[in-house]
């Protein structure tokens, strides 16, 4: 389900996965593949610290059944004057908002 006058469709969320499917093992990583549907008018977020080449945070903004995600390199700061540079990456699934875990080296997700 979408954000009202969104798209929100499931095959729309599934489109929306390949690029984010095609750069994963998932009989490698703990990863989700995706799959799931929102369950609310979306708009919820989520700021995961992640350590890949170097740590860095990501933002992920829930948008028509998918988490648009932005890779922010030196992490969120409380100081309403610093600017943060925002990388926009392939949307995720759903079921990333909850995911914590190892990413393998062996996955081409951890070099991202």
């Amino acid at each position: 389900m979408g954000y009202p006058g969104g798209v929100g469709t499931k095959a729309r969320s599934e489109e929306k996965l390949a690029t984010y499917r095609a750069k994963r093992d998932f009989a490698v990583t703990a990863e989700p593949p995706g799959g799931a549907e929102g369950d609310g008018p979306g708009g919820r977020f989520v700021v995961q610290r992640h350590r890949a080449r170097r740590l860095h945070y990501d933002f992920r903004l829930e948008v028509d059944g998918v988490l648009a995600s932005w890779a922010v390199p030196k992490g969120p700061t409380l100081d309403p004057k610093a600017k943060r540079l925002a990388v926009h990456v392939e949307d995720h699934p759903i079921e990333y908002r909850d995911f914590e875990g190892v990413i393998p080296a062996a996955s081409t997700a951890a070099a991202t």
